[in-house]
């Protein structure tokens, strides 16, 4: 690896990257622009029914159908008619794939034009093409406006996200957080009877089709009345609160006003690329999609309404005029997916997570370490408090990059060790700026000039930029690691290779369920595995072995014995190492013994009777064995019960189901003792990881077990009912995997800002003892860190704000290193700015952190309810200082944020925030556990699932299918699903698919025969099944976590635990839906604007 090798040419480093100064330019579509974001939407000023039921009194009931939606027209300020884009006989996820969304350039100037779609668009790369014009429209119909998330106009080919769009309701659920054992965790699927569903879509925003005489004609519609709407007749009042199940839930966005009106003038269907619809909307005309019934059955009874004006046919709303998840990451992966993302501009926004894409280095960090919830920032704290925008970075030093991409290159100063700013002590990178000559260098950080040391002195070139800038990794790049001198290691010595110890629960439970004995075989050849540095041929980590159940049991495995040696320690109340020699030991020097000792420990035990364990005094013993051998490590815990034996952490069952929902359930989440709180502190000092594999067949307090792991930046793995022949393969493939990861040892992290804003808040894994550093006894790829902003100066537009995370660690080989990750940020004055450069992934991410940390002081409903206000406080400032003027009636998204309804709801069904009747104590402590070092793509996927089709394509075709949006809706009862989400994978299989396919897939005849909650599929010789079978191994190595299988047949038992990660639907556990959600929203938008 040559660190001397040349960079490509890059712009200099902090160069101002372009401002946006009242944003002349034109807008979408070519309109005249203005400092608002688009946002024109029909109105709907009504009460916002948040859950309503049953129709307003006076209101007559519509029937119910699956027809075309009435034609409406929603005026768009401007005078622009509204166009909405889906027909009423199409199931599709999100908007048309002919229509391509567009993220739009942070550099984007934001004009008001006034476009019918509702999510307003702040973000990345091109200017939308000329929407068809379309004559004014004369009158409304009864002055009646409905607003609706309406398909964008399709825009010119190119990245981004889409038009703003403007929704007129909608509920977002987010997957419930499944990763433990099979619970069953059903959704409410809202059919009562033979009543249509009960649930409120958006209207479209427009289904008028224009006539060229501009002469009034009505196109024919059926379908249901929306509950409040009429057309002529006295303003009907929409009550907040209903009682009694309706067949079809009050439609926000409709309201009714004034006395009946002609009928509206209509346009000509000629607008150019927009066909007319057998159903009057616009868009181009498809056939219905096959498989997807109709969602509203039952005969119509049309209800009679007083009063001359005949009710026009009811519309129903179309869940696809919300925004989708499905097709927000669709878009994105076409746009974006292709090019690499190049790191040298400042304040760029990268491709979602979601999203395949290389990165080229070019003096910021790669979004894989570091991802932003907005990459423009306020310049005041007065506009962060506006809006309300959490500013943090969820920061992963040791990621795992992909084999395309060259893991950091590292320096060696040496004995002088790295270049610093003698004031704030950051570390040299590229946004260093050398004057005089090359002699002095100003901090980038906090302006104090330094100067040079004379073996660092180099000539600058005619741009002021030293001449040997791109043979320097820390003048260039925007990760870099530096070979830490003596004075970055303890005591000023340097540390030896780290050691690894296995401790065993040897109790009657472990032994009983096979667990002592596979784990004993594994270990043989997992020995093999352990991890190295580069081209090492073996691995410096030396191995120790430890049982227990009562007492411990220490082994001398020495590789001068013949047989292995056995101590034993019953005094657990004073832990000391009954030896030092022959404990730690090279694994190839002491082969032969260490097979011996794993053959007989299942032998020794087979008989035990002991059904108590100890913990504390357990980890207390490998803290001590790594401190009498000088060096750091990771202890291995294998445990299956309650420490209820006497001894230092001993716990009592304390497991309370009727605290949840009082003032007490905080208690659950919180340690039953402060014990393991000190002994986590001793072992960060130590530099002594734990990581836990728990196989609870009851409660075994997962919150008191868990906190030495959590702050010792440990992992915790929980197999609850641990059967060998089941849970095998999961437990084996955890366990090879957490032993052969790349760990950083005994280290430090600290994350420095330039002037004007400061780290202030910590989540993940991970011990604090000031308020400053981050320490972590270990520190793997798969664990970030989140780092919370805020100001304390004002910030300048011109230079930015700029982060530096410095983490000091000891590698695998026993190297002290230090990584380094720079990254720069854009600062705005204009909300829009910051609007139009968030990222929605890492915000949840951020916010189901702070809520998942909210639960151990506050009650769960206040941290739901604290969630659900800064959203609507997100939200409604930007409706109120981004977005054009328009109707109370409508709701404006960001089109960056346009997804934050949903996956919010998500967060708010999971089961820390509401769980169901199934969901027990242990797990979830558990998910709050594993929620708070995830990163930004594991809780996307966690929260909200992926659910595959997989019978749909072609056999042939081996690419992964689309997926299709996370809602019972989407199912066809002809066709086999697959859902993942990080921690669980499931194979729903519908009543009616073809038996060919049956026994191409799990080789029996019929769907009866098949084995509901099988989790593994037979190895087939036919294309189907390889290709099932290809794409589960290829999710399950994307994921950190082996995910197991079970497959769920329609309408059996384990199909309320499928269920409950539909998360577009309502829940058991009282979650809202989708639709529902995003009404409450909009309610709650309303109120703060009013």
């Amino acid at each position: 690896m040559n660190v001397n090798q040349s960079a490509p040419p890059v712009p200099p480093f902090g160069q101002p990257q372009p401002v946006y100064p009242g944003y002349h330019q034109s807008s979408y579509g070519g309109q005249p622009g203005s400092t608002a974001a688009p946002t024109p939407y029909g109105a709907y000023n009504g009460p916002v029914p948040g859950y309503q039921q049953t129709p307003p009194p006076g209101m007559s009931r519509a029937p119910p159908s699956s027809g075309a939606p009435p034609a409406s027209t929603a005026q768009a300020p401007g005078g622009q008619a509204a166009y909405g884009q889906f027909g009423q006989g199409d199931v599709q996820n999100g908007p048309s794939s002919t229509v391509q969304m567009q993220r739009l350039p942070g550099s984007q100037p934001f004009g008001s034009a006034p476009l019918v779609p509702v999510v307003s668009q702040p973000a990345v790369l091109q200017p939308y093409g000329p929407p068809p014009t379309s004559a004014q429209v004369t009158a409304q119909l009864a002055g009646m406006h409905i607003s609706g998330a309406v398909a964008p106009v399709p825009p010119t080919s190119g990245l981004g996200y889409g038009p703003p769009t403007s929704l007129a309701s909608a509920s977002g659920s987010f997957p419930n957080s499944g990763l433990y054992g099979s619970y069953p965790q059903g959704q409410a699927q809202g059919h009562p009877g033979a009543q249509p569903p009960q649930r409120s879509v958006l209207p479209q925003a427009s289904s008028f089709t224009p006539s060229a005489s501009g002469g009034p004609r009505m196109p024919s519609m059926t379908g249901p009345l929306l509950p409040g709407q009429s057309f002529g007749g006295p303003p009907v009042s929409q009550p907040n609160h209903i009682s009694s199940p309706p067949p079809q839930a009050l439609t926000p966005g409709t309201q009714m006003s004034g006395p009946p009106g002609p009928p509206p003038p209509m346009h000509s269907s000629q607008q150019p690329g927009y066909q007319l619809q057998q159903n009057g909307s616009f868009g181009p005309a498809r056939g219905p999609q096959p498989n997807y019934g109709s969602p509203y059955p039952g005969t119509a009874t049309f209800g009679s309404q007083p009063g001359p004006p005949q009710p026009l046919p009811p519309k129903r709303l179309d869940p696809d005029a919300i925004p989708s998840p499905i097709q927000v990451i669709e878009d994105d992966r076409n746009n974006r997916g292709s090019e690499p993302f190049i790191t040298g501009v400042r304040g760029q926004v990268p491709p979602l997570v979601t999203t395949n894409f290389l990165v080229k280095d070019q003096g910021n960090a790669s979004p894989r370490y570091i991802r932003c919830t907005s990459y423009n920032i306020p310049c005041t704290s007065d506009m962060a408090k506006q809006a309300q925008v959490p500013l943090a970075a969820v920061i992963k030093p040791l990621a795992r990059l992909p084999p395309e991409e060259a893991s950091p290159y590292v320096v060696d100063h040496g004995e002088s060790g790295p270049l610093r700013c003698n004031r704030c002590k950051a570390y040299m990178c590229p946004f260093m700026q050398f004057i005089e000559g090359g002699r002095r260098f100003q901090c980038c950080f906090c302006s104090c000039i330094n100067d040079v040391p004379p073996q660092y002195f180099q000539h600058l070139d005619h741009t002021g930029k030293r001449v040997d800038a791109y043979d320097r990794p820390e003048l260039s790049l925007g990760s870099y690691e530096f070979l830490a001198t003596v004075d970055y290691c303890k005591n000023n010595k340097f540390p030896s290779p780290p050691a690894f110890i296995f401790m065993i629960d040897v109790s009657y439970n472990a032994i009983r369920s096979g667990l002592v004995r596979l784990l004993c075989e594994e270990l043989k050849s997992l020995l093999d595995f352990l991890p190295r540095e580069g081209g090492a041929e073996e691995s410096a980590v030396r191995v120790g072995f430890v049982t227990y159940n009562k007492v411990l049991h220490f082994y001398n495995v020495k590789s001068s014995l013949a047989q292995p040696q056995m101590m034993v320690v019953s005094d657990v109340g004073d832990m000391f190492v009954p030896l030092l020699d022959g404990f730690l030991v090279n694994v190839n020097e002491s082969r032969t013994v260490i097979t011996s000792l794993l053959d007989q420990i299942p032998e020794m035990f087979a008989d035990t009777r002991e059904t108590e364990t100890v913990f504390a005094p357990v980890i207390q013993a490998g803290m001590e064995a790594l401190k009498a051998a000088e060096c750091a490590g990771k202890l291995f815990l294998f445990h299956t019960s309650l420490p209820i034996a006497e001894a230092p952490g001993k716990l009592k069952n304390r497991d309370d189901r009727k605290l949840i929902n009082t003032d007490k359930e905080k208690t659950l989440f919180q340690p039953q003792t402060g014990a393991y709180q000190t002994l986590a502190k001793e072992c960060v000092a130590q530099g002594c990881c734990v990581d836990l594999f728990l196989f609870p067949n009851q409660y075994v307090d997962v919150a008191t077990l868990s906190v030495v792991p959590q702050l010792t930046g440990g992992s915790v793995y929980k197999y609850a009912c641990f059967q060998v022949e089941n849970d095998q393969e999961r437990f084996l493939s955890d366990l090879r995997r957490d032993v052969q990861k790349v760990v950083g040892f005994d280290a430090v992290m600290r994350v420095r800002t330039s002037t004007g804003i400061r780290a202030v808040d910590f989540f993940g894994a991970f011990y604090m003892s000031n308020t400053t550093d981050v320490e972590l006894a270990g520190l793997d790829g798969d664990k970030t860190v989140t780092v919370e902003f805020k100001h304390d100066d004002r910030l300048n537009e011109e230079s930015g704000a700029l982060l530096q995370c410095a983490l000091l660690y000891t590698s695998c080989a026993g190297q002290r290193r230090l990584r380094i990750h720079n990254l720069a940020l854009n600062c705005c004055t204009q909300l829009a700015d910051l609007y139009r450069n968030c990222e929605t992934d890492t915000l949840i991410n951020y916010m189901a952190k702070f809520a998942y940390r909210g639960v151990l002081n506050s009650p769960v409903k206040t941290v739901r309810d604290t969630l659900i206000t800064q959203c609507a406080q997100i939200l409604a400032c930007y409706r109120k200082n981004c977005a054009s003027p328009s109707s109370a009636g409508q709701l404006i998204l960001p089109e960056c944020m346009k997804l934050l309804p949903v996956y919010l709801n998500c967060v708010l069904k999971s089961d820390v925030l509401q769980p169901g009747a199934e969901v027990t104590t242990d797990d979830r402590a558990y998910v709050r556990l594993l929620v708070t070092s995830m990163d930004v793509a594991e809780t996307n996927v966690f929260f909200y699932p992926r659910l595959l089709p997989l019978t749909k394509s072609p056999i042939e075709n081996t690419t992964e299918p689309s997926a299709v949006r996370a809602s019972e809706e989407r199912l066809s009862n002809g066709d086999i699903y697959l859902l993942e989400n990080g921690l669980n994978l499931f194979l729903w299989v519908g009543a009616s698919v073809q038996q060919g396919v049956v026994q191409s897939l799990f080789g029996v005849s019929s769907f009866s025969q098949i084995t509901s909650g099988l989790s593994v599929l037979p190895v087939l010789d036919n294309l189907l099944s390889k290709k099932v079978r290809g794409l589960i191994d290829g999710l399950r190595a994307q994921r950190s976590r082996y995910m197991k299988l079970i497959v769920v047949k329609q309408e059996d038992k384990l199909e309320m635990l499928f269920k409950h990660f539909l998360v577009e639907d309502k829940s058991l556990s009282g979650g809202a839906s989708y639709v529902d959600f995003l009404c409450h929203m909009h309610k709650e938008i309303r109120q703060l604007l009013s």
